[in-house]
């Protein structure tokens, strides 16, 4: 357990800072370059313990994974020529690597044992494991297949025309990773547009793939071929600074090269809903990713609905959605956020409970919250519920609360922003 108090701020908040790589790409990243044929350089890689369980992963199956800092180099060996695992493959606190290497594993010549720390053996793994059966694997586990651990007997795999009935990348990432090796097409259709990471990347790896508004197609016809990765800053970090700037008053950020791809700019949309200033600069495109720098400046918040097709371009941004929120004049209504249920924790309860504990009013509803504003946070102590949003949440609302805010484990913050506090100081 690793304990930490913070203290409020007295003063606006000034400066720039440069947010780690985004998650999703760094993990897809490896994953993809692992899979290709040939070199992949990767820059910018997030150097979080998420992260590092995928590489370890492939490099159990004998790829060549260099690092040097925030870089990576890549001796993709193909699809075809992993290696059986010596040992079985633990996943640590990586939801994103469970899921997706379901899909790698499925259609393997090898057979292989998958595992998690108490956190991830909590989350359901039958929403990847069902489509994945429907392809031919064989995939083991308790309450067929729903939790790690689990055994994955590789076997050659069918495509499938699949529906997603959740709003998912991880499931449609999964099941077009197991169309990778599948015979004939796998078609993977939406009923909500999800962050798109994956389609764009294996686009820029050369693979037989095709997006139709919310239907996307992929084949085994090409091979992946190793390619140059520059990953953005991850816009899921940047929310914390974000949501910093907006409460604390005259307050000025600058998050230098944050990612902004449109399936993921939900909270930019917000906040400029709730009356935050935000101005784009420096907008650039790289392997199909859009990044630029966010320029945010505190203004008078106002209260909003988030729902719909907004949720999940901003999922793992609403713990610190729910904290702006308690600064913003009126009520505040998240719903159609079911999905928060089965995240590291469940997000909707430690939300409610933490903000509640620090002086908000929140009421905790199935599929969302409502958030009553404006209050004055008082501080207190918060629990992290071993998930990295829910104290790096906490550690921002340290900022405008009247006394210290005592979190009770910062370790989770490791698994995506090892660096949080370094630059929380930088801006104090």
């Amino acid at each position: 357990m690793m304990e930490k108090r913070l203290k409020a701020v007295n003063h606006s908040l000034d400066g720039e800072i440069e947010v780690p790589g985004d998650k999703s790409i760094s993990h897809r990243a490896v994953m993809f370059g692992s899979m290709a044929h040939g070199v992949t350089h990767v820059r910018h890689f997030l150097d979080g313990e998420d992260c590092m369980r995928t590489v370890k992963a492939f490099q159990a199956m004998g790829v060549s994974i260099n690092k040097q800092g925030d870089e990576l180099r890549i001796d993709g060996r193909g699809i075809t020529n992993l290696k059986k695992p010596t040992e079985k493959l633990n996943f640590g606190n990586s939801g994103t690597t469970a899921r997706l290497m379901l899909g790698v594993l499925a259609g393997m010549k090898f057979n292989s044992t998958v595992y998690g720390d108490a956190s991830l053996t909590k989350r359901p793994m039958d929403r990847v494991v069902n489509p994945l059966k429907k392809m031919g694997a064989k995939i083991d586990g308790a309450e067929s297949g729903s939790y790690l651990p689990l055994t994955i007997t590789g076997q050659p795999l069918i495509g499938i025309d699949y529906s997603l009935p959740v709003k998912s990348a991880q499931v449609k990432s999964a099941v077009l990773l197991a169309g990778l090796q599948a015979e004939g097409e796998t078609i993977v259709r939406e009923s909500n547009l999800t962050r798109n990471h994956t389609e764009t990347m294996l686009q820029a790896f050369g693979a037989s793939i095709k997006t139709e508004g919310l239907k996307t197609t992929v084949t085994n016809e090409k091979m992946l071929q190793g390619t140059d990765v520059y990953v953005p800053g991850d816009i899921s970090s940047a929310a914390f600074f974000i949501v910093a700037s907006a409460i604390v008053p005259g307050s000025k950020l600058t998050l230098k090269r944050v990612g902004l791809n449109h399936t993921r700019t939900g909270i930019l949309d917000v906040i400029q809903k709730m009356g935050i200033r935000i101005n784009i600069l420096n907008e650039q495109m790289l392997g199909g990713e859009s990044f630029g720098d966010i320029i945010v400046e505190a203004g008078e918040l106002r209260s909003v609905t988030i729902e719909g097709d907004l949720i999940p371009r901003l999922i793992d941004e609403i713990p610190v959605l729910a904290l702006l929120a308690t600064q913003a004049e009126g009520t505040t209504v998240i719903k159609d956020a079911e999905e928060l249920r089965v995240k590291e924790t469940d997000r909707i309860t430690a939300v409610t409970n933490v903000l509640n504990g620090l002086g908000a009013s929140i009421e905790a509803t199935e599929d969302g919250m409502l958030i009553h504003g404006k209050t004055q946070l008082k501080g207190g102590k918060a629990a992290s519920y071993n998930d990295h949003r829910i104290a790096m949440m906490s550690a921002i609302a340290s900022l405008i609360t009247e006394g210290d805010v005592i979190i009770d484990d910062i370790s989770s913050i490791a698994i995506s922003y090892p660096s949080f506090f370094e630059d929380l100081q930088r801006i104090k």
